[in-house]
């Protein structure tokens, strides 16, 4: 049975086509976020972490001792603090804590390693405002997602302590988009193809190879990672990322729990409050933070 919530998306996406400039672009993504109004009881507190604009999102019940690390998508190159209030503002309330929405820098004008930076230096806030690590996740969607796996291997490798799980939705991990499904669901998505994905990978890598571990996760080593919950889409060109990606971190021991959503496009949480699947995915993984919390 056909989904009405995201036929309803689909329709809307199909009347406001990507546009080609950059600008556009990111008013675009703004405008599709900022579109559902937040609901009264959101708390909203703008701040500076280690020097990058964010800000704290709180609901009514959020536990102020704990909190989640929250990396938006947009591709590297856009994408803000606007664009996913709504959706961290839920995400927030299904897991019972306070979100930090870090506004990390964007390509092309700050390319790799600029955002892997800003997420550590964004989690090293957390640590330093007294959070326990057993009490921080990280959570981030597409590129945000990529950036999430990233995050966890830069903390890792440089000794920092791991957080107690992270969330991926509908992760990019691999720049050289080289999964099945780029082709066998390019016809199914509305929101990501191909040859814009290898356009964004090249603003992004500012000349670097797409394999390199911090860019593309999938080439990581990936042991000593926290609990992953992975979810993406059945209708997606990324489904082949995160299927990858999940295989590849079981392989290495870590735990991990992939979800594939029946008709789902990309990131249809950033449509929840038209889409019922949107708002049970949240609610997933809201539950899925909460078990992992000590």
């Amino acid at each position: 049975m056909t989904d009405p919530g995201i036929e309803a998306i689909r329709a809307l996406l199909a009347s406001r086509p990507r546009p080609t400039e950059l600008a556009e672009r990111r008013r675009r993504l703004d405008a599709l976020g900022a579109q559902y109004p937040l609901p009264a009881d959101v708390r909203i507190e703008s701040v500076t972490a280690n020097g990058i604009q964010a800000e704290w999102n709180s609901t009514p019940g959020a536990e102020a001792s704990r909190a989640m690390l929250y990396l938006h998508g947009g591709g590297y190159v856009a994408g803000s603090l606007l664009s996913h209030r709504s959706m961290v503002a839920e995400t927030g309330r299904a897991a019972g804590l306070r979100c930090l929405a870090l506004d990390y820098r964007l390509a092309p004008e700050h390319p790799f390693p600029a955002a892997v930076e800003d997420a550590v230096a964004g989690y090293r806030y957390l640590l330093d405002q007294g959070f326990a690590p057993s009490r921080i996740a990280i959570g981030g969607d597409s590129a945000g997602g990529g950036l999430t796996a990233a995050t966890l291997v830069a903390l890792r490798d440089q000794g920092l302590p791991i957080p107690a799980c992270a969330w991926l939705i509908s992760p990019w991990v691999d720049l050289e988009s080289t999964g099945e499904s780029m082709a066998s669901k390019a016809a199914s998505d509305p929101m990501v193809q191909k040859p814009y994905l290898l356009e964004i990978a090249d603003l992004y890598l500012g000349g670097i190879k797409p394999r390199t571990p911090l860019a593309s996760p999938l080439h990581a080593a990936l042991h000593g990672l926290p609990p992953l919950l992975i979810q993406v889409g059945a209708a997606e060109t990324l489904l082949d990322d995160a299927v990858m990606f999940a295989r590849r971190a079981g392989a290495e021991d870590v735990a991990v729990t992939l979800e594939i959503w029946p008709e789902m496009i990309h990131v249809w949480h950033l449509f929840h409050p038209q889409v019922a699947a949107g708002r049970k995915a949240l609610a997933a993984a809201g539950d899925f933070v909460r078990r992992h919390f000590r």
